[in-house]
């Protein structure tokens, strides 16, 4: 689902940031909700580059990692 990118003089390998789709299918849900999430300031965080939204992967999963300790400690 992710590409791995080098860059020659670079000296670790960056992933790609995600489309709103790619976080969808990685959450297995659909792009609406998360569009809605993001007005409700409730989803993960995203960047705006241009008119794209773009999502860091690491942040994602973070926030999942969030959601399931707050849905452990209920």
């Amino acid at each position: 689902m992710t590409a791995l990118q080098y860059s020659p003089g670079a000296t670790a390998l960056v992933e790609s940031l995600w489309t709103i789709s790619q976080v969808a299918n990685y959450l297995k849900i659909p792009v609406q909700t998360l569009r809605t999430w993001r007005k409700n300031k409730t989803g993960p965080a995203a960047a705006r580059i241009g008119k794209h939204l773009r999502y860091d992967p690491g942040h994602v999963r973070a926030w999942v990692a969030r959601r399931a300790e707050e849905s452990a400690d209920d």
